[in-house]
């Protein structure tokens, strides 16, 4: 009885040494409650020239959706692999601002991941136009992780032994350098230093070290220790590796963020990878990465204020290039302020769909003093088709929200291109609807 107690209570030690502070679990849940709005939360990049990965451990670490494009390897590429990426990008009859935005402009997903491979032959199959998508969907509020040529695409440039490279066709989502490590088929470790912001959601543990990260051919940010990182440029991890003759990286930057603004998104390089373990701490190490990413989103936009009596029409299309005016996307929130009078004895806000959306299912919630959502909403109409009504008798005066959400979505299938739309496309284009308020 005493041996057994005693490994009882040696157990419970082992257990409470080893399990995860709370904290940190405070820390995910806090980044993910944010996801809401959104069709969902990873868009995955396997594009021409890039690994065609068809999973992503870290998004089932996080139990968060994610959508991929695949392309055929390099040496099999075929046309069709250019035209499926030119569609997901650019857009289709059924798509017309492609598959990462919102048809008024936001982003449709919190953040793309963009894999290893060959930066180079990624920028150019993409496209001007392509690139202008990615820049677009960065400034709207969407956020990126990429590595290896995921890093190195998101720079304004490479260094390389024979100087600036892709300087004219990278994104330039960081307005920064990437340099060539020279450094292949090997692996590196990873100092996060004791500020990195990655630190908040996994504890990896008292050295802060990632050991045995991939490396093939990857990049540093370029001489940050003569300060010519661009302003902004946080650093998250180093390299930690014996130097040699012709690789010197020891201490560069291996992780590294940009915020372009309050309203973009939060790109995240990493100059190695780490993306395709399923297990330890170089696991947690991505989604960390991932969760800072989309801890980048900012707040919620409100379309306007709603005036009582008032019609407002959101009827636009994308090419009309009138976001406070253009239709819904799929699994979208749209946001908009009410001011409610004082001694208002009934508000009643109405929602009503046009001809042809009657077999789409619109929704609508109403929140005192914050956008509302279906998780926090005060009252909701969540009834059929797209006709719905909220009637609040006696309201308190001041500010309160009501938004509008767009349940219909297309059904996704699983190509070898990846993730494939079918069934009810033309929401892709956006649902218009009429909205008002009456106070009384």
């Amino acid at each position: 009885m005493k041996r057994s107690l005693l490994a009882s209570i040696l157990l419970l030690i082992l257990l409470s040494a080893t399990a995860e502070p709370k904290r940190y679990a405070k820390a995910r849940a806090e980044v993910l409650s944010r996801g809401k709005g959104y069709y969902k939360e990873v868009f995955m990049d396997g594009g021409v020239a890039l690994t065609s990965r068809r999973h992503l451990p870290a998004t089932q670490l996080l139990g968060i959706g994610i959508d991929n494009f695949a392309s055929a390897e390099t040496k099999k590429l075929t046309k069709a692999d250019t035209l499926q990426q030119m569609a997901v990008f650019c857009g289709n009859k059924h798509d017309t601002n492609g598959r990462l935005l919102y048809p008024d402009g936001a982003p449709r997903y919190r953040m793309i991941y963009v894999n290893g491979g060959k930066s180079g032959a990624h920028a150019r199959s993409l496209g001007e136009e392509g690139r202008q998508r990615i820049k677009e969907y960065i400034a709207a509020g969407g956020s990126y992780v990429g590595t290896c040529a995921g890093a190195y695409i998101a720079s304004s440039g490479s260094i390389r032994s024979k100087g600036l490279r892709y300087n004219n066709i990278y994104w330039g989502l960081w307005p920064g350098w990437a340099q060539s490590t020279r450094l292949t088929k090997s692996s590196t470790a990873m100092d996060l230093p004791k500020r990195s912001p990655l630190l908040q959601y996994f504890d990896f543990g008292r050295d802060r070290i990632v050991e045995e990260v991939r490396h093939n051919g990857g990049c540093s940010a370029y001489d940050e220790k003569e300060n010519r990182m661009p302003k902004g440029t946080e650093v998250l991890a180093r390299y930690i590796f014996t130097n040699t003759e012709r690789v010197k990286i020891d201490g560069k930057a291996s992780v590294w963020s940009y915020k372009p603004s309050a309203e973009s998104g939060r790109v995240v390089m990493c100059g190695s990878h780490p993306e395709g373990v399923a297990t330890g701490e170089r696991l947690k190490f991505m989604a960390a990465m991932m969760l800072y990413a989309m801890d980048g989103n900012p707040a919620p936009k409100v379309k306007g204020t709603l005036q009582s009596g008032e019609v407002r029409e959101m009827n636009k299309c994308t090419e009309d290039n009138d976001p406070a005016y253009t239709r819904i996307g799929d699994r979208q929130y749209h946001h908009f302020r009410l001011e409610v009078p004082r001694k208002c004895k009934r508000m009643t806000i109405t929602l009503e769909g046009y001809k042809g959306t009657r077999a789409l299912n619109l929704n609508l919630c109403l929140k005192r003093g914050e956008p509302a959502f279906h998780d926090n909403t005060l009252l909701k109409s969540v009834g059929p088709y797209c006709k719905e009504q909220i009637v609040v008798e006696n309201p308190k005066a001041g500010e309160w929200f009501t938004s509008v959400f767009c349940e219909t979505t297309p059904i996704t299938t699983v190509t070898k291109f990846g993730t494939h739309y079918r069934g009810r496309l033309g929401v892709l284009n956006g649902v218009p609807y009429k909205i008002s308020v009456k106070y009384e």
